[in-house]
């Protein structure tokens, strides 16, 4: 594998493994039940703050696609993955975001018209097994609504991964750029919720503006420049495998921060998940790449 292919794709994974420490920072640094809170101050000032730094506003279709983009990469999916993940106990909610690679796949055959190599979607299959030993408890309960709102959240960012890949970015449009219009207008969107459901912000000691600053800016702001660069410039279905690098680390992070063990079957799963992904970020062989309709390109209106 070339090196600055190589290089791309490690800087992409840099994103899900970031994302892996917000349960850590939310449940040891941030106010309590306040998801909505959380979701609105990692995506609205991250927003306003890279279309500051870019000065550059959507024209022409994209004052329609980059709010259909903020609203299934961040408005709609940050609030349904809270949802999911208070109303499912014992990691269901883990599993059902582990499931986003099938989706991808599925919509990259339906939307883009590109075959997904076999490997990648027997990686994803396998990844999926591995996080639900890693996450899943034996009293793991599921709840319809929470079902709902976990598989809802999975298969919009998935849409969104593969509609990211499909309009690309206009001409001269920075991936700061189009970051910050997908977090602003989703940001916009959760607003509204956020405020008729928790109501005002409370007062915020030290720890709670420090983690919120790390969710934004880190987070959130340079964690989703990553994410959307690599989207444009790597198959749909391989980028998505790296989202499995989010359950893996957080994982990680309690096991190392939190003292919480790791039994041997979590330790298997966490080792399969892995793989998997290393798996699926494999080129496809020639027969597959032709397969796959080397005509298409992404529009780039």
């Amino acid at each position: 594998m070339p090196a600055p292919r190589l290089a791309l794709i490690a800087t992409t994974a840099l994103a899900p493994a970031v994302w892996g420490t917000t349960y850590i920072v939310t449940t040891e640094l941030l106010p309590p039940d306040r998801p909505l809170l959380t979701a609105l101050l990692r995506a609205l000032p991250a927003g306003l703050l890279l279309i500051g730094m870019t000065r550059t506003l959507p024209r022409g279709s994209w004052w329609w696609r980059a709010p259909v983009l903020g609203a299934l990469n961040i408005g709609m999916f940050f609030p349904l993955l809270f949802l999911s993940a208070y109303r499912l106990p014992g990691g269901v909610a883990g599993v059902l975001g582990a499931i986003q690679p099938l989706l991808v796949a599925g919509f990259t055959r339906a939307v883009l018209r590109e075959t997904v190599p076999v490997h990648r979607v027997i990686a994803g299959i396998t990844a999926t097994v591995g996080v639900s030993l890693v996450v899943l408890r034996a009293n793991a309960a599921l709840d319809a609504v929470g079902v709902a709102a976990g598989v809802v959240a999975a298969a919009g960012m998935a849409a969104g991964v593969v509609l990211t890949r499909s309009w690309g970015k206009p001409p001269g449009v920075s991936d700061l750029t189009l970051t910050g219009w997908q977090l602003t207008a989703g940001g916009l969107m959760i607003a509204p919720v956020a405020l008729a459901a928790e109501g005002m912000p409370p007062a915020l000691d030290g720890a709670a503006v420090g983690g919120y600053l790390w969710l934004g800016l880190v987070g959130t702001a340079a964690a989703y420049t990553l994410w959307f660069r690599g989207i444009a410039r790597l198959p749909a279905a391989q980028v998505s495998l790296l989202g499995t690098l989010s359950p893996l680390t957080a994982a990680l992070l309690g096991w190392i921060a939190l003292d919480q063990s790791l039994s041997p079957l979590q330790l298997t799963g966490f080792v399969l998940a892995l793989s998997a992904t290393v798996l699926g970020q494999l080129p496809a062989s020639r027969r597959t790449r032709v397969a796959a309709d080397p005509q298409h390109t992404p529009s780039r209106p």
